[in-house]
């Protein structure tokens, strides 16, 4: 792997939607430079890079897999990944080791939510992205679409590639639901209405710069505007630029003159095609009429193809029976497909060096040290570190560094039993320790600084590693050494003694060191990598244990196994002590259960049903927002829990808070955890990695308080529209003041509740003391200063010092019984949404003679502790509050991307409304019987319906689940019929049948084991009149 300088390698990932053709794109470049193992006869069908046998017979990518490729004098090292929603994590793995990006799209489908995805995840790694058409035979075989109409699909669908990339570019807040209903795809072009899609000098993907190759992976051909450029420039005697630029967009050739003119000098003519339907896309359609039709004739359309582009076929190959291979040869050698996507790749992809120039900003981001830690030694050798990283310095002399971005399991027995000077190897010491031999790990890993060896020591960082904190950290650093090395060629591995920087490597001796990703480092001076940015969080949770009890500790050592082995499964142990596995969804799901059945655990399991996670929140659909603010006053309803020994009186208020703040609150957890935790004032600079929303010269905390005030200025504005100005400035009057007074977020700390201090209007009365609490989290977040925190202080005439000090020193107590209540709702258990509580303790002096000292110390123990009465009155006022204010329960939503014959529609809405989803978007592809569907499918109907719409659709429709947002159930689980209306409509209470809402609550309580509501007996007249069969 050193034979090549560093200018001559390349990293690249092929990133497209499932079914879109990646890896059949990648047989054909393996069949052709791939040093021979593969046959080209083999490519296409043998789908090389899915050596795994669950790969084979699903026939999709499920992992990311490396190969390297030699392609004129320069090393490609191509990284193949998944296409399906479940595996994008897979695709988060081999963005941050490539360079580049070859991003696949099907002509015919057009452009899909996982095409949305891999080009976020390209834009948030910072990748060099080039385009492929793919399948355009399809438009000449199933669509039957003339030249010009496939010049109009085409030239949109590269126009409507190119606005997502931009979308990406201008919107920083966008997540890829957004962006796929922002993005107008249903526009209607006539025959001349591409005249008005120009390419801009900002687009991303522009065929005439080279950069858009026009493919069909299937039949191994391929080209781009330069290889017909270059081809009618030596014709035509024009310059290879000009011809370029003339063949993409609204250029025509006036045979007459021999010149490139516009259609106004052309004319109104019938004929009068642009330069590529009439050079380019007509003689392809000729040869595949020629081959594919049996008229009079066609073989001399082939014959006058092959003639003018001065081909040579062997005579053999043409007079062949079969059309279809006859095809193939002609166009593999006119239009060469691995060269085309190759010489697209050397000439319009970086290299390491320049790529790492501007890539390090998102690798290894800048550190600003706010406190003078005395370490400067420390800070100029992580300096050092950054700068070789940025110059991608392979010198012997500079230092070491790599990022591990996952762990993947390998048989022992596959692994090479040679090393690469031809010495025994011995695979089965060390690293994975007794029992675990039969799998071995192996992390995939990109050099970014330095040489690796085999056999060197290096240091492993975990992401929370700090080089300035030293010897108090140190379970974050750990001491390796690297067994062996080894070139990935799919599932192949050649060992070799050492890699150069820049280069992609398999490295074993990690698997005790590392669970998921972490960075190595010759030296403990280095900051970590920045994390990587998964599209969407593991939400499908079973519960599992083994058939046999005796089993459980090889279920233990197979989960370990699993989650080292797999980037993005969850296993946690439940508080019911239940092995919880959580996975992407279903096929994600399915695999890792077979794996552990398989290959990790050996053994029989028992799965539970899906757990399905939700949230409990209150009503708050109220159009004016002020009425919903009014719920804080000092006036308004509240609940009040008094202790155990009578000493405290909690009073609790709760508010909705606005949909918009809440998701803000939701998706910034991690940013709002390192915030509050304290780690912003000593590397404040290093947060923009949370899901690529914050840019990196922007300061992450103002960021974060200017979307939360965005987002209650929002609310205040989309209240009802006859809202005058006056009540608008009151509104957002009453919310700076609410964003004043955040004691804490839950439930964790970071959740989307949060607490609020009391009312600094509130005095004490009657000798007793408020708990004022402290508004911590709007210091955190800069929406308070030592001004206003000194404004803050009780101006009390109170002179009991020691209940003060009692006050303060239960300020624990209400905060946890605060996060025990957001943990858990009176629901069912689950977590609390969106919610803003209000909670007032008063404390009173303990009533007791100045001599009692030990009746106190009797009173308090009858009761238990104070602290704890406290912690649980604060935890009941705020789960009564929520039942009061008429709860509702809140489930996850997919949304869901669906494809379909028209004659299977029917069919699919009649699954659909089966199932509670939302429609909200359907139109018909232009040129294609297909529908596409966009439509909210609730998390909880999602069990099997991709399994139930293939059955009523007959296979025809496809579709494709993400998660979108959370959204509220409008019906009162505990719905009485009152009105006369309702109980013509229900019936009396009696016989009301439960709504979806209750059945969900009784679901969720049955099996969390908490008492349910129900009819034991439902029809007890038949049960006692039935026939006694004797």
């Amino acid at each position: 792997m050193g034979d090549f300088d560093t200018e001559k390698v390349r990293n690249i990932c092929i990133l497209a939607h499932v079914d879109h053709g990646k890896t059949t794109l990648a047989d054909h470049l393996i069949a052709s430079y791939g040093g021979g193992v593969l046959h080209p006869k083999q490519a296409g069908k043998l789908r090389f890079m899915d050596y795994l046998d669950e790969e084979q017979r699903r026939a999709i990518t499920m992992k990311s897999s490396s190969i390297s490729l030699e392609y004129n004098d320069h090393s490609i090292n191509l990284i193949d990944s998944p296409g399906h929603m479940d595996f994008c994590s897979e695709v988060s793995t081999a963005a941050r080791l490539s360079d580049g990006g070859v991003v696949l799209v099907d002509v015919v489908e057009g452009v899909h939510i996982q095409t949305h995805a891999v080009l976020r995840q390209a834009w948030i790694e910072k990748l060099s992205p080039c385009l492929v058409l793919n399948k355009i035979d399809r438009l000449i075989t199933e669509l039957r679409l003339s030249p010009m109409e496939a010049f109009i699909r085409m030239q949109r669908i590269v126009h409507e590639v190119n606005n997502i990339v931009s979308t990406y570019k201008s919107e920083k807040y966008l997540s890829d639901v957004d962006s796929l209903l922002l993005v107008n795809t249903g526009e209607v072009i006539g025959d001349d209405g591409y005249e008005a899609i120009e390419d801009d000098e900002e687009d991303a993907f522009q065929p005439q710069k080279g950069n858009v190759v026009f493919a069909c992976a299937f039949d191994g051909w391929g080209f781009s505007i330069g290889h017909f450029a270059e081809f009618y420039a030596s014709k035509f005697g024009a310059s290879k630029a000009v011809m370029e630029k003339a063949l993409w967009g609204p250029r025509y050739f006036n045979p007459k003159t021999k010149k490139i003119v516009g259609k106004k000098a052309m004319g109104d003519g019938a004929k009068v095609r642009p330069m590529f339907v009439q050079f380019v896309l007509e003689p392809l359609w000729q040869v595949y009429r020629g081959a594919l039709e049996e008229e009079d004739g066609s073989k001399a359309m082939v014959e006058k193809v092959i003639k003018s582009f001065n081909l040579s076929i062997p005579p053999r190959e043409l007079q062949n029976k079969d059309p279809k291979a006859v095809l193939q040869s002609v166009l593999s050698r006119w239009l060469p497909l691995a060269d085309a996507v190759l010489g697209m790749v050397v000439k319009h992809l970086p290299d390491p060096i320049s790529a790492q120039a501007y890539r390090v900003s998102r690798l290894l981001p800048k550190r600003e040290i706010m406190e003078d830690h005395g370490n400067s030694d420390v800070l100029a050798e992580a300096e050092v570190v950054r700068l070789s990283v940025e110059a991608c310095d392979s010198s012997d002399e500079a230092p070491c560094i790599a990022f591990v971005s996952k762990m993947f399991a390998v048989p022992s027995k596959l692994l090479p039993q040679r090393g690469p000077n031809g010495e025994i190897l011995n695979n089965y010491t060390g690293d994975n320790g007794s029992g675990e031999t039969e799998e071995c790990f192996l992390a995939f890993a990109r050099i970014f600084s330095g040489v690796l060896h085999a056999g060197q020591r290096i240091f492993v960082l975990s992401s929370l590693y700090d080089p300035l904190k030293g010897d108090s950290i140190q379970k974050q650093l750990q001491e390796a050494e690297l067994a062996s090395l080894y070139l990935m060629m799919g599932s192949g591995l050649i060992p070799v003694s050492s890699v150069k920087a820049g280069n992609v490597v398999a490295i074993r001796g990690l698997g005790q060191h590392i669970l998921k990703s972490a960075t190595l480092s010759s030296t403990r001076n280095c900051w970590p990598f920045s994390s990587m940015v998964f599209q969407v969080a593991p939400t499908l949770k079973v519960a599992i244990e083994p058939s046999d009890p005796a089993d459980m500790a090889a279920l233990m050592k197979g989960l370990r196994l699993l989650n080292r082995a797999d980037p993005f499964v969850e296993v946690t142990v439940s508080s019911r002590g239940e092995h919880v596995l959580a996975a992407a969804g279903e096929v994600h799901l399915e695999r890792c259960i077979q794996d552990l059945k398989e290959r990790f655990a050996k053994v029989n399991l028992e799965v539970s049903p899906p757990l399905v996670s939700f949230r409990e929140t209150i009503e708050g659909e109220i159009s004016n927002p002020l009425d919903n603010l009014k719920s804080l006053s000092i006036k308004s309803e509240y609940i009040e829990k008094i202790t155990a020994n009578g000493r405290c009186v909690v009073r609790v208020q709760v508010m909705k808070l606005p949909n918009a703040l809440t998701k803000l609150f939701d998706e910034s957890s991690d940013l709002l955890g390192d915030i509050i935790g304290g780690k912003s004032g000593q590397v404040c600079k290093s947060l923009e990695t949370l899901r690529g929303s914050i840019v990196e010269d922007e300061n992450p905390i103002e960021a974060l308080k200017k979307r939360m005030i965005d987002a209650v200025e929002g609310d205040c504005s989309s209240g009802n529209a006859e809202m005058d100005n006056d009540r608008m400035e009151k509104c957002k009057k009453k919310w700076g003041e609410i964003l004043k007074r955040i004691w804490a977020l839950g439930p964790r700390q970071v959740g989307p509740n949060i607490l609020l201090t009391p009312d600094r209007k509130i005095r004490n009365t009657d000798g007793s003391v408020v708990i004022r609490g402290f508004p911590y989290v709007s210091e955190k977040l800069g929406f308070i200063d030592k001004s206003d925190l000194n404004e803050t202080a009780d101006p009390s005439s109170i002179t009991d010092e020691a209940l003060l000090l009692e006050a303060e020193s239960l300020e624990t107590s209400v905060l946890s019984g605060f996060q025990l209540a957001t943990a858990a709702g009176p629901l069912c258990d689950e977590p609390m949404w969106g919610l803003a509580f209000v909670v007032e303790a008063y404390i009173s002096p303990l009533i007791s003679q100045p001599n009692d000292s030990d009746n106190s110390i009797q009173q308090s123990e009858q009761y238990g502790i104070f602290t704890g009465q406290v912690m649980t009155a604060v935890k009941d006022a705020c789960r009564a509050v929520v039942l009061q204010r008429s709860p509702r329960l809140v489930e996850g939503m997919y949304f869901c991307e669906l494809n379909t014959p028209t004659e299977h529609l029917g069919a699919m809405y009649a699954v659909l409304a089966r199932r509670r989803a939302r429609v909200v978007k359907e139109e018909m592809q232009e040129g294609s019987p297909l529908f596409t569907v966009h439509t909210y499918l609730p998390v909880t109907e999602s069990i099997g319906f991709n399994d139930e719409l293939r059955r009523w659709t007959a296979g025809a429709a496809s579709a494709l689940l993400v998660l979108s947002h959370w959204e509220s159930l409008t019906e009162d689980p505990f719905f009485v019929p009152k009105t006369e209306e309702e109980i013509e409509e229900f019936g009396d209470g009696a016989s009301v049948p439960r709504n979806t809402s209750r059945k969900l609550v009784d679901m969720v309580r049955r099996r969390k084991g908490l008492p349910v509501e129900e009819k034991v007996v439902q029809h007890a007249t038949k049960q006692r009149t039935r026939a006694r069969k004797v």
